[in-house]
């Protein structure tokens, strides 16, 4: 309602009553237009004040009423007060004073029609004032508990989806970081009992390897369960997850252009994912192309860039989910960056990521 009576509506409706010439005038040496100009400017500059402050209009009201003769700026002021004032006694007190301007004798004035200005600009305009504060305060009052059902229901949604991430967390660890921990103890036995040692370094990365997943799904998990990342492999990571590609056959080169800086924890987390996520689908469906991973520092960003060459050959497709680069995006643009994938020229693919730096 405060809001409402700051608008433009309210100075202007000031100074349409005061111009509104009464039923008689009480300064005939001037003129009516001009009593007409002077009462509404100054009513209009004292509605403006309202509702921080009530008293200029009511004393250009009274002024008015005295000076010329009540009229419709009597009921402006009856209906600003209904619709601001809410202890019943400020009401009464000014419905009286109110009436008292309203029913002022007037030269010329019959007893009927003096007796009528207190209905007309007094109690008419505030039951209007009254109804429009009622309706008000019931609006707000259901925009309130909608916003609080909204607020209930995106806390239901998110204990809901707590509750979700934890059973995924204990569904994965029954299921995969079981049989990845059999993996491990099996490349650890055949590493030992290996009979060259060809096959004992196969082993032993196979382990290894095995390893490291095993502590990346932990971390996950405890993702899942926790909603939060306490721990996560960042781009000091990265000659690593090059350097394991490399030891299966696989061919990767890293290239950084610009000025290496530090970049915060979260672009580094996603940008390590971006380039583990891309090495993956290489891994899967191209292990004989050639993969440039390129790190370029621009001036508010970092683009991350991995391309690789068309494959050479063919070999044998290995199952995977196809939500992969999907769930890149996500994270990629949740971030306020920018995420691209798709088939390169020249019979590659290309994974793009830009982000805010």
């Amino acid at each position: 309602m405060r809001e409402r009576l700051r608008a433009w509506w309210l100075p202007a409706a000031a100074f349409c009553a005061a111009f509104l010439p009464p039923a008689h005038f009480a300064l005939e040496v001037v003129p009516v237009y001009v009593q007409g100009v002077v009462a509404g400017l100054v009513a209009a500059v004292a509605a403006r004040m309202v509702p921080q402050r009530h008293w200029p209009l009511f004393a250009v009201v009274a002024a008015d009423a005295v000076l010329r003769s009540p009229g419709f700026l009597l009921a402006v002021a009856s209906y600003v007060a209904a619709i601001t004032y809410r202890r019943p006694r400020h009401l009464v007190g000014y419905a009286v004073a109110a009436s008292l301007l309203a029913v002022l004798p007037r030269p010329g004035a019959d007893l009927a029609s003096v007796l009528g200005g207190a209905p007309l600009f007094v109690g008419f305009p505030m039951i209007i004032g009254l109804w429009v504060a009622a309706r008000a305060q019931v609006v707000a009052g259901l925009r309130e508990r909608a916003d609080r059902l909204v607020s209930e229901q995106a806390a239901r949604a998110e204990q809901a989806r707590a509750h979700e991430r934890a059973r995924i967390a204990r569904d994965m660890h029954d299921v995969v970081a079981h049989r990845v921990s059999l993996m491990v103890l099996r490349a650890g036995a055949l590493e030992i009992n290996a009979g060259d040692e060809k096959t004992a370094a196969e082993a032993e990365l196979i382990r290894v390897t095995g390893k490291e997943a095993l502590t990346q799904l932990r971390a996950v998990l405890g993702v899942l369960e926790q909603g939060e990342q306490d721990a996560c492999l960042t781009l000091a990571d990265l000659d690593w997850l090059i350097k394991q590609s490399n030891s299966v056959g696989v061919a990767v080169e890293r290239c950084d252009e610009g000025t290496p800086r530090e970049v915060p924890a979260t672009v580094g987390q996603t940008a390590y994912r971006v380039v583990q996520e891309a090495l993956t689908n290489v891994h899967k469906h191209a292990r004989t192309a050639t993969t440039h991973v390129v790190l370029r520092y621009l001036p508010s960003a970092l683009r991350i860039t991995i391309e690789n060459t068309a494959p050479r050959g063919s070999a044998p497709a290995m199952p995977g989910s196809g939500l992969g680069l999907t769930g890149l995006r996500e994270r990629v643009e949740t971030q306020g960056g920018r995420f691209t994938a798709g088939p390169a020229p020249g019979g590659g693919f290309l994974v793009s990521a830009e982000l805010p730096a």
